[in-house]
């Protein structure tokens, strides 16, 4: 009987899933909108979001991950840490892999309203003498690297290494609504070798299973959750499809097409697509993407941003991406986006100068759509229609 119990425990051990809650917030762009500064600063930025994905030395000598690419996330989650936990407040990004938080060593404005990491206040940090930079076009974001204790959701992951800002570039970053950034993509593209949280968290022994899943919820605030060590069946319909890691460094897979009406409008011969919980839209080349603008019939406005009529979204045709030989209808009530008294496009042009091919990146709009499975066992993406 002893062991039947036992057994028991372990099964249930064994199907836990650990889920944290996401919020949707106003995006960096509409804070900066609303301020009325969102023209100043695209006079000194000109954010292209491919300098997330290309290799970085076609774009500087040093790593560069633009913190501009984040300018229209909406999605972000708490975790604390230290011993007591100090909360902050982050993106939740599959298309980037260190954790950084601003600390109190950190005199740039933009960490003056944020949540700062106090390592005195903490019982379990330890100190590396490694510093570390990432370039952001603009400026550098400078700190170091320490080990403390990362509390996910009810997971306490023990000894992970995270970075520590100690300054920030660009005023535009006070308005941020984020304080840092946990980065959930492989291993091979973290900047100083950091190992990532997921990798920490599965070497430790801490999920029964090595992968995390994303529910993005329409609702404008409740809902999304992102899930580690398991799958919820609850949050999609229908069956998951599997589709290959093409590149274990970003959750990058191959496209067969991309149609509307029936007809191929990109990826004619196949191309690359990256799932990116930390890009809102629905990103491409900019000559495919001017060429679907104009299709749906957008138009920029004084603030940059592509305006389509509200009433065309009950009569444009679907985006369909054809993965792996499945096809994931969006329509356009899910790419046009409703924000206050506008209708705005949800897509994106990347400058791929220095890219061999095609590249597009499904965000948010996409992930909306499709319960997504991040399963680093068998290095494969997991897709369903989101209930």
């Amino acid at each position: 009987m002893k062991w039947l119990l036992l057994l028991g425990l372990l099964a249930l051990s064994e199907c836990i899933i650990h889920k944290v809650p996401l919020v949707r917030k106003k995006s960096l762009r509409k804070n900066l909108i609303e301020k009325g500064l969102l023209k100043d600063y695209l006079k000194t930025h000109t954010p292209n979001l491919a300098t997330k994905y290309l290799p970085k030395a076609a774009f500087d000598s040093v790593p560069t991950e633009t913190l501009e690419n984040y300018l229209d996330t909406e999605y972000f989650g708490t975790i604390g840490i230290g011993t007591p936990a100090q909360d902050f407040t982050v993106i939740f990004d599959t298309g980037s892999s260190n954790l950084w938080v601003p600390s109190v060593y950190c005199s740039s404005a933009a960490c003056s309203v944020h949540n700062k990491f106090n390592p005195e206040d903490s019982s379990t940090f330890q100190a590396t003498s490694e510093s570390l930079s990432i370039t952001y076009g603009t400026g550098s974001m400078t700190g170091f690297l320490g080990y403390d204790t990362v509390k996910v959701g009810n997971i306490e992951d023990t000894n992970q290494i995270f970075g520590l800002s100690e300054s920030e570039p660009g005023s535009f970053l006070y308005y941020a609504p984020f304080d840092g950034i946990l980065g959930l993509a492989y291993p091979s593209i973290s900047s100083s070798d950091a190992t990532p949280v997921f990798d920490n968290m599965w070497n430790e022994g801490l999920v029964s299973e090595d992968l995390f899943s994303v529910y993005l919820s329409s609702d404008d605030e409740s809902g999304s959750v992102v899930m580690f060590g398991g799958i919820d069946s609850s949050y999609y319909t229908g069956s998951l499809n599997w589709v290959p890691v093409s590149y274990e460094g970003y959750w990058q897979i191959t496209l067969d097409s991309i149609t509307m009406d029936g007809e191929t409008i990109a990826c004619a011969d196949s191309c690359q697509a990256i799932v990116d919980t930390g890009t809102s839209l629905l990103a491409g080349p900019t000559s495919a993407i001017s060429n679907i603008q104009s299709y749906i019939g957008a138009s920029e406005n004084s603030d940059g941003e592509m305006i389509v009529s509200c009433s065309s979204m009950y009569s444009l045709p679907n985006i369909v991406f054809t993965i792996n030989g499945v096809q994931y209808p969006v329509p356009a009530s899910a790419y046009i986006l409703e924000e206050d008294d506008a209708c705005i496009s949800g897509f994106e042009g990347m400058n791929l100068d220095t890219y061999t091919g095609e590249l597009w990146i499904l965000g948010d709009v996409f992930i909306r759509q499709y319960f997504t499975v991040f399963d680093r066992a068998n290095n494969q993406l997991g897709l369903a229609a989101a209930a």
